[in-house]
């Protein structure tokens, strides 16, 4: 099964923010505000062109991070359905609005629609600090005009035998505090950070010039040893004179006293705004030749869609990644021929600048849609949802070790630490995936077990559904710690029973299971959605 990768720390909060202005608080024109239709990728989008500023498909926790700047971590309180129920909000804004203005009028919108009521607060939080270690080597900067760090070409590619060179940043003209925002997403920077934020603890106030070189980690065979390889925090040490040390850092957040859902309304904008399209404009598809390689899709700028892959794998994008194990029926020929497909898609102006699932202007699910018409059109192809009986998993009780939860959590799963802030990655590195789930039913948990893969954040990818059969009430904090199954290629099960993994630091997720939490997985037969393919047509009509 393939995953396609699309190519494709918030400022701090100031009290301020919170407090009342004695000038009249800016609103947004007319709103539109309605519930999302259900998507293929259930994330939010954010964009805003020639006075309209459009939020889609957002839960109202997105709309507070939004609004206050703070990441994911950063909304506290508030009602359950704060991350479940999504939103497309649709306002006009004055033309040349900065991305602080439109914050700003967004915080008033939730205000005067989602009757929202918040206070400044904060909560420890590990973060990696750059700190002072022996001496320092650094240099003042030589050209003023100049700022950033750039990676540095290499002057030998790296090959199949020997080791990549390490990757170099030459940084000019840098605070540590200008670094310690940028670090994160620097090459090869987020294997060794783990995703926590980096922060100056240093005491240096001025700019810098300086160097620094480190290897990517877990970069593949032969298996780096310590001669072999300059690690992150050993770059900081023998080449800056600084050092990378992990603590916790009072992190702003947004705490959520009360918040309403908002009436259904029509749309009440001045003008009438464009549908989403769901055609490509002009598609070609043709057979592929014995040595096209599947798999593959790119969306260009102006709306070029090129797509290679066979029609089940073409089936399975347009559905939006639902694992092709769930797509029944259908004659053999939808596993062989590759397809390659290239589309015009309608672009719109105002798509420009958007974020969120969106690729050079395209947003990813009006893709799916085009797709899946393209299909039904050019192949004949019907299809339909269903709840089945397929291969799957129990979650069952076996010797519980479960921690009651801390109610004042909205339920959810975050990569990252438990309430103890231990890190088992730093010291095994081969069980890289953290989960952390607050104040989750069982039930809860086994549904986020087998999450699609479209899904913000899932747990496993393309694992098979899991049901909760445990009889187990109540809600728990939950984490742990594996290895992702993709990373084990042995591991199997005999009887419905995990099979250990080798004594190389991986960890299964079965494994997992049992030793931190008391419970197995057991396979069976269990009721999930599929995609029935109830006709497809083996070539597709004339281009």
């Amino acid at each position: 099964m393939r995953t396609l990768a699309y190519i494709g720390y918030a400022a701090l909060l100031s009290h301020a923010v919170f407090a009342q202005s004695s000038a009249v608080t800016p609103k947004l024109g007319t709103v539109d505000i309605h519930p999302s239709a259900p998507n293929t990728i259930p994330r939010m989008r954010s964009g805003f062109s020639r006075g309209r500023y459009e939020l889609g498909n957002a839960t109202v926790a997105d709309l507070i991070r939004t609004a206050w700047d703070v990441d994911t971590d950063g909304v506290v309180g508030g009602p359950e359905w704060l991350d479940t129920d999504r939103f497309d909000l649709i306002a006009t804004a004055p033309v040349g609005s900065t991305p602080e203005t439109l914050k700003t009028l967004l915080r008033a919108l939730l205000a005067d629609r989602f009757q929202l009521a918040v206070h400044a607060g904060t909560r420890n939080r590990a973060a990696y600090a750059i700190v002072s270690a022996k001496k320092i080597q650094l240099k003042a900067p030589a050209n003023p005009e100049e700022t950033g760090c750039k990676l540095q070409p290499r002057l030998n590619p790296p090959t199949r035998r020997g080791l990549p060179e390490p990757l170099v940043f030459a940084c000019r003209n840098m605070t540590m505090a200008a670094f310690a925002k940028q670090l994160p997403s620097l090459p090869g920077a987020s294997g060794y950070l783990l995703n926590y934020r980096v922060v100056d603890q240093t005491g240096l106030s001025s700019t810098w010039d300086f160097s620094i070189r480190w290897s990517m980690p877990n970069s593949g065979a032969p298996r780096q040893g310590p001669g072999n390889t300059i690690t992150l925090f050993d770059a900081f040490e023998n080449q800056l004179g600084l050092k990378l040390k992990l603590t916790k850092v009072a992190t702003p957040v947004v705490v959520v006293d009360s918040v309403e859902k908002p009436a259904a309304n029509l749309p009440v904008l001045t003008e009438k705004l464009p549908a989403r399209p769901t055609q490509f404009e002009v598609a070609s598809i043709k057979p592929g030749g014995p040595d096209t390689r599947g798999g593959n899709v790119a969306i260009d700028r102006g709306g070029l869609v090129r797509i290679t892959m066979t029609l089940k794998d073409l089936i399975w994008e347009a559905w939006g990644n639902i694992n092709t194990n769930r797509i029944v029926g259908g004659p053999s020929f939808m596993d062989t021929i590759p397809w390659v497909i290239v589309a015009k898609a309608p672009t719109q102006e105002d798509s420009v600048g958007w974020n969120g699932p969106v690729w050079n202007g395209l947003d990813l699910n009006s893709m799916r849609m085009m797709l899946r018409a393209l299909l039904m059109d050019r192949f004949g192809l019907a299809a339909h949802m269903e709840d089945r009986l397929v291969s799957g998993y129990a979650l069952v009780a076996a010797k519980p070790k479960l921690r009651k939860a801390d109610p004042s959590n909205r339920p959810g799963c975050k990569d990252g630490p438990g309430a103890d802030g231990k890190d088992p990655r730093i010291a095994n590195p081969a069980a890289p995936k953290l989960v952390t789930c607050r104040n989750m039913t069982l039930a809860q948990f086994a549904a986020e077990l087998s999450k699609p893969t479209s899904e913000e954040n899932p747990i496993l990818f393309n694992f098979p559904p899991v049901v909760d059969a445990t009889g187990i009430n109540g809600r728990y904090d939950i984490t742990v710690n594996f290895t992702p199954p993709a990373a084990i290629p042995s591991v199997a099960t005999k009887g419905g029973d995990a099979l250990a993994s080798e004594p190389d630091g991986t960890i299964s997720i079965f494994e997992v299971l049992d030793k931190q939490l008391g419970l197995k997985l057991e396979s069976r037969k269990v009721t999930a959605p599929v995609l029935v393919i109830d006709h497809v047509e083996e070539m597709p009509t004339e281009n």
